[in-house]
């Protein structure tokens, strides 16, 4: 009888528990690292001045005239840094696991259809030519956002057939167009009047949080709560996806019209991710691995756990990038790409590792 208690499988309110207890530890290591963001950097700032900073920020308080340089840093620089970072790092991992979803390919990531591509385009027209100049300094962020909309756009009806759109015909052109939408960057970047046009939107490539704002935050942290609210309703129709498209019909699952849905949720998120961070790699690859890896294929837990790992390597990644080589800061892909390579080639070749599973 005691050997049938430990075999039985975990009940559906174990797993909730399971899953509340990983969430409320994801939290706590979450807020940790952020007040770590927020008081490490270049400028020393003392922990104990930087909570005092927000915390007078927060309640409307009033600090002496000799502090306004270290209040001027704690908040109008890193809180909203920080606080971006974790939301660019949510909202990647939780568009890597929908799009590795989607298109049923363990190598899928927010970029593989082209968005980060057709975003470079509208950045390196502003950087080169000026374009959307009358919008400030938002209109590299608006010229990314619209240009990684069109290229999604493109992308779809490029692979679209009037049998519909199948995973793999998505990700072929989707790889395909961004060779050509690199190429258009790269004209434009060798005719651009400005000498530091290359470097500019090399950086930015790359990723980087350097030019975050509180006006920033808005749109990342909507798109972000539009991304994990719409694909946790959805979860269990991601699931029923992972087994094929034949499948899923067979199961009563419209895959044609949800694959439509999804491309178009992963294309305004990501657009609006890369508008305000750049192309910051790996995270939506390796991010949904590790979390398969340790709470199984199922999406409900993935997509419930991802937004939190995600948020926390970011964050991290963000403040090794801005500390690492002082008065010089890394782009941030230098240093995803430093630990997402190994983990990544560690995750393959752990024996019987699959995709969506152990």
């Amino acid at each position: 009888m005691a050997d049938q208690r430990l075999a039985r499988p975990a009940r559906p309110l174990e797993d909730s528990t399971v899953v509340l207890v990983a969430v409320a530890g994801l939290a706590i290591v979450l807020l940790l690292s952020m007040v770590a963001g927020v008081a490490l950097g270049q400028a020393t700032v003392s922990l104990g001045d930087s909570l005092r900073y927000v915390g007078a920020a927060l309640i409307g308080g009033t600090i002496p005239a000799d502090d306004v340089t270290g209040y001027s840093i704690v908040w109008v620089v890193r809180t909203p840094r920080v606080l971006l970072a974790a939301m660019v790092g949510a909202g990647l991992s939780v568009v890597g696991v929908v799009v590795q979803a989607m298109v049923r390919n363990a190598l899928a990531d927010p970029f593989i259809l082209g968005v980060s591509s057709g975003a470079s385009v509208g950045a390196s027209a502003v950087v080169g030519f000026g374009l959307f100049a009358a919008l400030g300094i938002y209109a590299l962020s608006a010229a990314a956002f619209l240009g990684a909309l069109a290229a999604s756009g493109l992308v779809y009806v490029a692979a679209r057939t009037r049998f519909g759109v199948s995973p793999l015909r998505l990700v072929l052109t989707g790889v395909a167009l961004a060779y050509g939408f690199q190429a258009v960057m790269s004209v434009i970047v060798f005719f651009a009047p400005q000498g530091e046009a290359a470097r500019t939107v090399l950086f930015w490539l790359l990723g980087s949080l350097g030019a975050a704002t509180w006006g920033s935050l808005p749109l990342a942290a909507g798109a972000v709560v539009l991304a994990i609210v719409v694909v946790l309703r959805r979860a269990g129709a991601l699931d029923v996806m992972a087994h094929g498209d034949e499948t899923s019909a067979t199961l009563g699952l419209d895959v044609a019209a949800l694959r439509r849905f999804l491309f178009l949720l992963t294309a305004v998120v990501t657009g609006a991710l890369v508008a305000v961070s750049g192309a910051v790699g790996f995270i939506g690859l390796v991010v949904p691995h590790l979390v398969r890896l340790v709470v199984g294929p199922s999406h409900g837990k993935v997509l419930v756990i991802a937004p939190w790992v995600g948020a926390i390597f970011l964050v991290w990644v963000d403040l090794v990038a801005r500390t690492l080589v002082p008065p010089r800061e890394l782009p941030l892909g230098v240093i995803t790409a430093l630990v997402g390579v190994p983990v990544f080639v560690a995750l393959m070749r752990r024996r019987g590792y699959l995709f969506g599973g152990r």
